[in-house]
């Protein structure tokens, strides 16, 4: 007569991802036994960004998709830009943020470009079609992100964090197309632009903040 032990054999029950649960069960004659259970990274709560002491505690995507860090800027002074194709300005924007790249990155200036669809949808292209526009007509070269929001209930945290720090004139929220941010050298926003000030007219606030030494 057969016996349990005579029958023991290592059965995949199956792996089935549930709820973000991995599960092997493994079966041994007339008993299934629960042997593995991965579970997934503990989401961040919604508000976290509100603890945030700088910049650095983000995360971002790219524009090719990776994952980055904001903690590689430590040390530099930041312009953190919501970027758009189609908008009467964003030829004098564009152009005169690489300028600004060009003579400043030596110095410690990082340029953010977030392009966002929000404003009169005058960013409708993909990601890809973003990056072909920015580098084939105006030669960008300062890092540009994945496209996001950054006012309303899906707006990325670092937005969330920006507008926390530096109040916007009639309520916190982004007005248009190239809002602007600087951060120091420590992480923290210290100064907002509107979406009509021109890179060229505050040179001189970026200046001073890099001639801060970074800690």
């Amino acid at each position: 007569p057969r016996t349990t032990s005579a029958v023991t054999k290592l059965v995949i029950a199956g792996l089935a991802a549930t709820g973000g649960v991995t599960r092997i069960a493994i079966s041994r004659g007339f008993s299934t036994t629960r042997m593995a259970e991965a579970k997934p990274a503990e989401a961040k709560p919604k508000d976290w960004w509100k603890k945030a002491a700088s910049i650095y505690e983000f995360t971002v995507t790219d524009i090719d998709g990776n994952e980055v860090s904001l903690d590689q800027y430590r040390g530099n002074v930041c312009l953190i830009v919501n970027v758009a194709s189609k908008w009467g300005f964003t030829d004098k924007n564009y152009k005169q943020l690489q300028v600004l790249h060009d003579e400043l990155a030596d110095q410690g200036l990082r340029i953010l470009a977030f392009p966002c669809n929000q404003f009169g949808s005058q960013e409708p292209g993909t990601n890809a079609e973003v990056k072909e526009f920015a580098t084939g007509k105006y030669g960008v070269k300062f890092d540009m992100f994945a496209k996001i929001n950054v006012n309303g209930s899906a707006a990325d945290p670092l937005y969330d964090y920006l507008k926390s720090k530096q109040s916007g004139t009639l309520g916190n929220f982004i007005k248009w197309n190239f809002s602007k941010f600087l951060v120091d050298r420590k992480g923290q926003p210290v100064k907002r632009y509107a979406p009509n000030a021109e890179p060229f007219s505050f040179r001189a606030d970026i200046e001073k903040f890099l001639k801060e030494e970074p800690k």
